[in-house]
């Protein structure tokens, strides 16, 4: 069992003193306002990504932590805003101060080598083993005003490969964003002279309106109500497992659609649908609890009103919203399947660049707060379309890129999953979704697996499960 021994080993690592690194040469001093999405509440949070790499022999002799920490420094000079520091204006407006200090950079060595996390190309998952040792808190980076926006490290491993840690403050930049980012300092660092998509700023498209109009109901933002009853229970009583979703997997849900919904409804409406439905009757709610599937969507290149500016190309802040299906838990249960993949796939469609507009209004007239989600709401983060593993620092794609924690909040685990992309012991490509329940709730997810599995050739439910796993490095355990 690879993946469990991965997830329970420890190893040694030594870190040299983190330092800044500044943009390569001069940049404009000035003062730039965030947007009115990118400066609300919820966002106001450091975001830890992680990247693994194995050995490649025409990098022999060459240091990863000098080849990034060179392509870091350059790729700053475009991207000037994220060496600044973070300010606090009149109504909590938030804005950089391009001061040209620099990001935080380490550089460490550890005694571990890359088949020792398990798996191979696209088989690892979070968590990880020692992850505050491979993303280490430098003391005094961790404000949100006033520190670092972006803090880097490179562990160069025993076996010739790295581990490139990441933790970025989410008000500066989306998962689009910041691949953006990353994809510059890797084209540097395999030699280009520029990157090839140019860095654009223009926050202010998505500033809110004066007056601020929303016109939509946004009830992302709305105060949700306590659940009629305890639904998930302590955190010390839930179990984390990841669920995968192949090809066999997708074509049986779609096979339960009506023929309209499967020529229509996405790979994301038909699992997110699925899961949200599969979840609510595991956790077996009061049939009247109001119910909610949050999803972000990404706005860039969405339908706009004739003459709106829209969000232009290269922009690299956060250009994305959650928008909401709900239902009462028992009219998800109770109705079939195309009830919750319809109602998934017709909140996303409402995002386009009105409909962000209309949300930066919203966030305006309610102070940016942040409206805590109560057990009722579930929400699932797409990271599959970001390409995190395509980043070639020119040791090849990683072995894993994306998320380094498998739920969205240490302190909510139960709320946030991510689609990740992820390989099973098959071979096949898919999604990996790690989930976060009590164990009654996880044993009847368990029963659902099962459901579906007896008309897919590929999954067999039960413990062990090629579609269903304790939360390790691998999904299947053999």
């Amino acid at each position: 069992m690879a993946g469990l021994k991965a997830a329970l080993m420890r190893f040694a690592v030594r870190r040299r003193a983190a330092s800044l690194v500044p943009p390569a040469s001069l940049t404009p001093r000035e003062l730039k306002r965030l947007s009115d999405i990118d400066d609300h509440d919820r966002l106001r949070v450091h975001v830890p990504i992680i990247q693994f790499y194995g050995r490649k022999e025409s990098m022999r002799g060459k240091d990863p932590a000098l080849v990034i920490r060179g392509a870091l420094a350059k790729a700053l000079v475009d991207y000037y805003p994220l060496a600044g520091r973070l300010r606090e204006l009149q109504g909590r407006k938030l804005a950089v101060d391009c001061t040209g200090e620099g990001v935080l950079f380490t550089e460490a060595d550890a005694d571990v080598r890359l088949d020792q996390f398990g798996g191979g190309q696209g088989q690892l998952l979070p968590p990880f083993p020692c992850l505050p040792e491979l993303i280490f808190d430098v003391q005094g980076s961790s404000a949100i005003l006033d520190s670092p926006l972006l803090l880097f490290q490179v562990t160069r491993l025993a076996c010739g490969g790295f581990i490139l840690g990441l933790r970025l403050n989410h008000t500066m930049v989306d998962g689009q964003g910041v691949v953006q980012f990353l994809g510059a300092v890797a084209e540097l660092a395999r030699g280009a002279q520029a990157p090839t998509v140019r860095p654009v700023w223009r926050r202010e498209v998505l500033e809110a309106r004066d007056p601020p109009r929303p016109r939509f109901p946004h009830h992302e933002l709305d105060e949700t109500p306590d659940a009629k009853g305890a639904i998930i229970g302590t955190l010390d009583k839930t179990v984390q497992r990841c669920i995968f979703f192949g090809p066999h997997e997708v074509a049986a849900i779609r096979a339960q659609l009506p023929a309209h919904l499967q020529k229509s409804a996405t790979r994301f409406d038909v699992v997110v649908g699925w899961l949200w439905k599969c979840r609510t009757v595991a956790l077996a709610p009061d049939p009247n609890e109001e119910m909610r599937m949050m999803f972000p969507v990404d706005a860039r290149g969405r339908a706009q009103a004739v003459g709106a500016v829209g969000i232009p190309v290269g922009y690299y802040g956060n250009a994305f919203t959650t928008p909401v299906a709900i239902s009462t838990a028992g009219e998800l249960c109770s109705n079939p399947l195309s009830y919750a993949v319809e109602l998934v796939k017709k909140a996303k469609q409402e995002v386009d660049f009105e409909y962000m507009q209309s949300t930066a209004d919203l966030m305006v007239l309610r102070g940016r707060r942040f409206v805590m989600p109560s057990e009722t709401a579930f929400g699932v983060s797409d990271v599959t379309k970001a390409k995190f593993a395509d980043l070639d620092f020119g040791w090849g794609r990683a072995v894993y890129g994306g998320p380094a924690e498998g739920v969205g909040s240490p302190m909510l685990p139960w709320f946030v999953s991510f689609l990740l992309p992820f390989k099973n012991a098959n071979g096949d490509d898919g999604i990996a979704v790690p989930m976060s329940l009590p164990q009654a709730a996880m044993d009847r997810i368990v029963v659902e697996i099962a459901k579906l599995s007896t008309t897919s050739t590929s999954a067999r439910c039960g413990s062990p499960s090629p579609g269903l796993s304790p939360v390790t490095n691998k999904l299947a355990l053999n």
